[in-house]
């Protein structure tokens, strides 16, 4: 993660309407390669939502809102609706993640949009998708981790659905929509003419359970809990050790060789009980009480110092400082520095993709509502006494 402002999307304009996560998540990867994304936010006291996203000086706002320039719209207001239209002439992305009927009743739908601007690209994210019967319900992560399937397969058999302990359908949402923002870019460099992308918690959610949702969709199998074990692989899971648990991964015959001589079982890799991945898994109930006595036996650490040196796949279970802290993670900076006025150095969480020429960055906090408002309308064109005249009409 370089200091210096990524060049990777230099040049392009993003009116970035969202909040909350998946929105915001989107525009975040948009933001942290160079592009200029103008939070477009309403003035204080015009959006009963607007406590949502949580305080504006908290920890999430700074992770997510980071890189962006701020200015301050009343939508709801004609010449807002005017202002808005007249910013997307310019721009080369609208992200939005209202519900899909609030686009339109504001007429900043995607229709609106191409009429000032035939290149601009509209990337709406939503809780069911643009169409079908739950267009216009509210989207909330967890409600799409039940309804994508993720719930069902996730926590320990019998013991009711459990969710993720991450907000996966949101993050999710705005990393497919990101993706799609950006081959809608390629494509439009063939076209000149931009689309309209769309993307949802629940497709998203969905999408995400990949093999799960093919074991249904291809053979017709319906994925059951499996708790910590693999749904299909053991030994692979997480163990008890004598002072903790750590995450063993078992796959072929050969790492099945390698697990038996680091715990010390030859006999065990010569029982034809569990000689193939197929014996393995069919009798996990038998091998599960023999591999808890083994590993508590033994302190996590030294656990994984053995595997490691036998070349069996296995790793720790952190806590969010222990990750912070790992030399593996510091040397893949995944802490992102930054200085904020009001909280001072601080860091968040880096982008997970290394480019060797234009690597992401980030240069800047998240910015107070409205910081950019001035600067934002006069590059688009407005004169000093129509920015003071929409500040006196409310409307920035």
């Amino acid at each position: 993660m370089t200091t210096a402002r990524s060049r990777a999307l230099e040049g392009l304009v993003v009116l970035d309407l969202t909040r909350v996560r998946a929105g915001p998540t989107c525009c975040r990867v948009l933001a942290d390669f160079g592009a200029d994304v103008v939070k477009v936010e309403a003035p204080p006291g015009i959006d009963p939502n607007e406590a949502m996203s949580g305080p504006r000086h908290g920890y999430d706002m700074q992770n997510l809102h980071r890189n962006k320039r701020s200015l301050t719209l009343n939508l709801k207001r004609p010449e807002g609706r005017d202002v808005f239209l007249a910013l997307v002439r310019t721009a080369d992305v609208v992200v939005e993640n209202y519900r899909p009927d609030v686009k339109d009743r504001l007429g900043i739908g995607y229709e609106a949009l191409r009429a000032e601007n035939p290149r601009v690209i509209l990337c709406s994210i939503s809780g069911f998708g643009q169409t079908g019967p739950y267009r216009d319900r509210a989207g909330f992560d967890q409600i799409a981790q039940g309804m994508g399937g993720l719930m069902g397969v996730t926590g320990e058999p019998g013991q009711g659905p459990m969710r993720a302990g991450i907000a996966i359908a949101d993050s999710s949402a705005g990393l497919y929509a990101a993706t799609g923002i950006l081959v809608a870019l390629a494509e439009r460099e063939r076209s000149g003419e931009g689309q309209w992308v769309q993307t949802s918690l629940l497709q998203s959610q969905i999408a995400l359970c990949d093999f799960q949702a093919a074991l249904y969709l291809v053979d017709g199998k319906v994925p059951a809990q499996a708790g910590n074990d693999h749904p299909y692989s053991t030994p692979m899971g997480v163990v008890a050790t004598a002072d903790g648990f750590i995450n063993i991964g078992v796959g072929g015959d050969g790492q099945w060789q390698a697990f038996c001589r680091a715990v010390e079982r030859p006999d065990l890799a010569a029982d034809p009980v569990y000689a193939t991945g197929t014996a393995r898994f069919e009798n996990r109930p038998r091998l599960r009480p023999i591999l808890a006595a083994i590993f508590r036996e033994k302190t996590s650490a030294e656990w994984l110092d053995i595997l490691e040196r036998n070349q069996v796949p296995a790793g720790p279970i952190y806590g969010m400082d222990e990750v912070f802290a790992d030399p593996q993670v510091r040397h893949l900076a995944m802490a992102a520095p930054v200085r904020h006025p009001v909280r001072g150095e601080i860091a968040v969480v880096a982008q997970p993709v290394t480019l060797s020429r234009t690597p992401a960055s980030v240069v800047s906090a998240i910015p107070e509502p409205g910081e950019h408002t001035d600067e934002i309308l006069a590059a688009a064109g407005f004169g000093p006494q129509a920015i003071a005249r929409l500040r006196r009409d409310g409307v920035v």
